[in-house]
């Protein structure tokens, strides 16, 4: 049995008839769309997919950050700059 990551669900069937209701219903909580009861896509509002990529760029940064925690190193002189 496959996982559902969203409290929300509906079918595809019912995505199509009524999509302004079910956008309304789940506010900025993911929806999942099921086909033959099964997840076959999510549904997010702009602001929870906006929310998503933010956090993924701040992972991004971190790992980049830390992959170079060790350097090399490139001496400075404010003064130069």
């Amino acid at each position: 049995m496959q996982t559902i990551y969203a409290s929300n669900t509906v079918s595809v069937t019912e995505l199509k008839r009524n999509l302004a209701s079910v956008l309304n219903q789940a506010g900025n909580d993911p929806v999942a769309v099921l086909n033959h009861n099964k997840p076959e896509a999510y549904l997010l509002s702009a602001a929870h997919y906006e929310q998503l990529l933010e956090r993924l760029e701040d992972l991004e940064d971190a790992q980049l950050t830390h992959g170079r925690a060790g350097g090399p190193f490139v001496e400075v002189n404010i003064d130069e700059l």
